[in-house]
């Protein structure tokens, strides 16, 4: 806050607290023979019911007394008026960090056995699942949903079909590192839209979709001077760069023609954050637990932990 704002709100906060000091005090004079002749508002019901115009309640001038020595006071010892810290030192910072820390220190005693062991050996323990499986729907059902089915565009975690490999080292680099999967719009490497149309045709074939003979045959050739560098000359993927296999049935954007045809087109960009930053290190490996469990048959704790 600048010195300028700082001043306007102590000016309002002395304003507000001397007029309502001003305000008892003036109405506090009105006592004694006042009081006791006091006028009227000119307001009669019934004929004989009088509305007066009374000073307050002693007692009642008294607690708004304290109510200002109370607001004085709260405001020397909290911060309030403009940049002035107030005497206690608190701050809405500080408070929210020893909460945190206070929040960590639970955690870590809960979860602090589970450090550094591998997660398919922690996917034994049903309360590891269980907290990988709360922590999966808190940091990874966005993406890919609730039941870990995927989207398009979202790999199903399922199945056993694995971009980047689906060993316990490999799932959990890709969680705690993240991963950034690319691949280039090819349209012009390989002659345009005719090139695009034959190598959709073939990568089709390659999956055992029905495809045109013709043009898969023309296909197969641009296929192998441009694609099988990443996917391999066989189409079966290359987990080292997350590049897909494309002979089974398993399609992260969808197996028909103008699916197929605009990755090709224009290239895809799928990218996972990582995790480790977000969640740390023990909790990214009881979320690979719970992975583990649920694509590698063990999935009776994970199936009720949510």
């Amino acid at each position: 806050m600048t010195t300028g704002w700082s001043l306007f709100v102590i000016f309002l906060v002395v304003l507000n607290i001397g007029g309502c000091a001003w305000l008892l005090w003036w109405t506090s004079k009105r006592r004694g023979d006042e009081a006791r002749n006091a006028e009227t508002t000119g307001h009669v019901w019934d004929g004989d019911l009088t509305e007066y115009n009374k000073p307050l309640p002693r007692w009642w001038i008294i607690l708004f007394w304290l109510t200002i020595a109370y607001s004085v006071a709260y405001l020397a010892w909290y911060p309030g008026m403009g940049n002035f810290a107030g005497t206690s030192g608190w701050t809405s910072a500080k408070e929210h960090d020893a909460d945190k820390a206070e929040a960590d220190a639970r955690l870590a005693e809960a979860f602090g056995r589970f450090d550094g062991m591998a997660i398919d050996e922690i996917a034994g323990h049903p309360e590891a699942v269980a907290f990988g499986a709360r922590l999966f729907q808190n940091y990874c059902a966005q993406c890919h949903g609730s039941d870990a089915r995927g989207a398009r565009g979202f790999p199903n975690l399922t199945d056993g079909d694995w971009l980047w490999g689906d060993s316990p080292d490999q799932i959990l680099t890709t969680i705690l590192a993240g991963r950034q999967a690319a691949m280039p719009p090819l349209a012009a490497a390989i002659g345009g839209d005719i090139g695009v149309t034959e190598v959709t045709a073939y990568v089709q074939s390659l999956s055992g979709i029905k495809a045109d003979p013709a043009l898969a045959a023309a296909g197969q050739a641009r296929y192998a001077g441009v694609c099988a560098a990443c996917h391999g000359p066989e189409g079966k993927g290359n987990p080292i760069l997350g590049a897909p296999n494309l002979t089974d049935d398993t399609w992260l954007y969808g197996s028909d023609f103008n699916s197929i045809a605009e990755g090709i087109r224009n290239g895809r960009n799928g990218m996972m954050p990582a995790h480790e930053p977000i969640i740390g290190e023990t909790r990214s490996r009881l979320v690979g637990a719970y992975v583990w469990s649920i694509s590698h048959g063990s999935n009776e704790a994970a199936t009720e932990a949510p």
